[in-house]
C-alpha cells in the first residue's frame, strides 16, 4: 500500500548538519531517509523549508535550503521530483515507482514581503506554503501569538499570489482568526499538513471541530501528525491514540478528507510504534486491523492523490 506523507523537516536537519544525508542507513541522524522511505513504501513524501528563529530569517536563508532539497533530496537513491498533477499519478498511481518530493515552505517569515523569493521559489519546485510558524510574522499571527490576531494585508496578497502561481496554502500553523480569513479569502481547498484534533487532545495546534468541518465541506485535506503531544495531553503516545483522532475526523465527516503527515525530523520524543517512515507499515496494519481496505488506501495515499492531481496543474 503506497503512502503519502504531507510534511516532515529533514531540510532544517540537513541545513544544520552538513555530514547527514538521505543516503545514510536509519538512525544516523536523520528520519527520513531513503532506505526508511522504499521500506515504508512512501510513495510521496514533503519536505518543508523551515527557517528557525535562531537562523537568519531571509530570502537566502530558504532558498539555501531549497539547493539542499535539490542537492541532497532529489539527488537520493529512487527520489523523483514532484511539481505537478502528473508527477503525483506518477509516484502514487498504478504504475508508481520510487518516491516522489514535493517541496513547501513552513512560514514565510524569511521572504520578508519579497514576491521575487517567493517566485524563484515556485522555480525551485515550491508548491505548498504556510504563512506562520507558531509566532507572528509580516503574514499574519501564528498559532502561539498570545493576540490571536488574523492576516496582515500583506498576507492576503501572498494567499493571492500563491494562488496564481500554482502554490496550495496550508492553515497548519495559523492562528484561528487567520484560518478563517485563509478559508474565506482562498479560492482553492486548503490542506492542515500536520495537525489533529482538539477536542480529542487539547494542544493550540490541534483544529477545533469547526475547522475541521471547514476543510470536510470545502474539499480540503486533513494531515493527521505522529507528533505525540497533539495525539494525548499525557503519558505515552501509541498508535492507538492516533486511531482515535481518526476516528473522530470520522465522526465529523472527514473520513474522505483524511491524510497524513508525520512531522518526521521536526520532533525530538516519537508516538510508541512511530520512530520513521519504515513504521508505516506498522500504522497500515493497524488500520487495516479496524477498518475496510478502500477506506484505509484513502487515507495512506489515496486522498493526498487526488487532492494533489486537482490543484496542483499538470
Amino acid at each position: 500500500m503506497r503512502i503519502a506523507d504531507l510534511h516532515c523537516d529533514a531540510l532544517y536537519k540537513l541545513d544544520r548538519d552538513p555530514s547527514l544525508g538521505l543516503g545514510a542507513p536509519a538512525g544516523a541522524g536523520l528520519d527520513v531517509t531513503a532506505e526508511g522511505l522504499a521500506r515504508g513504501n512512501v510513495g510521496l513524501q514533503v519536505f518543508a523549508i523551515w527557517v528557525p528563529p535562531a537562523t537568519p530569517r531571509t530570502p537566502e536563508s530558504a532558498l539555501r535550503q531549497a539547493e539542499l532539497f535539490h542537492g541532497r533530496v532529489l539527488t537520493a537513491p529512487g527520489m523523483r521530483h514532484v511539481r505537478s498533477g502528473a508527477d503525483v499519478e506518477a509516484v502514487l498511481g498504478p504504475a508508481a515507482r520510487g518516491t516522489g518530493a514535493l517541496l513547501s515552505l513552513e512560514g514565510a517569515d524569511a521572504l520578508r514581503g519579497e514576491w521575487w523569493a517567493l517566485r524563484m521559489l515556485h522555480r525551485l519546485g515550491l508548491r505548498m506554503l504556510g504563512l506562520t510558524w507558531n509566532e507572528a510574522n509580516w503574514a499574519g499571527d501564528g498559532i502561539m501569538e498570545p493576540r490571536g490576531a488574523g492576516l496582515t494585508k500583506e498576507g492576503r496578497k501572498l494567499i493571492l499570489e500563491c494562488e496564481s502561481l500554482g502554490i496550495l496554502i496550508d492553515v497548519s500553523h495559523l492562528s484561528e482568526r487567520g484560518f478563517w480569513e485563509t478559508a474565506e479569502l482562498a479560492r482553492k481547498p486548503l490542506l492542515a499538513t500536520h495537525s489533529n484534533a482538539r477536542s480529542q487532545c487539547a494542544h493550540p495546534r490541534n483544529l477545533t471541530d469547526d475547522q475541521i468541518r471547514a476543510l470536510v465541506a470545502a474539499n480540503g485535506l486533513i494531515g493527521l501528525t505522529f507528533v505525540p503531544f497533539f495525539l494525548r495531553t499525557a503519558g505515552t503516545a501509541g498508535i492507538g491514540d492516533l486511531l482515535r483522532h481518526v476516528e473522530h475526523v470520522c465522526a465529523l465527516g472527514g473520513a474522505s478528507h483524511i491524510a497524513f503527515g508525520s512531522d518526521f525530523d521536526g520532533i525530538e520524543t516519537y508516538t510508541q510504534g512511530l520512530a520513521g517512515p519504515a513504521d508505516y507499515a506498522a500504522l497500515t496494519e493497524a488500520l487495516l486491523a479496524r477498518y475496510p481496505e478502500p477506506l484505509v488506501r484513502g487515507w495512506t495515499s489515496g486522498h493526498a492523490q487526488r487532492f494533489f492531481t486537482d490543484h496542483l496543474g499538470t
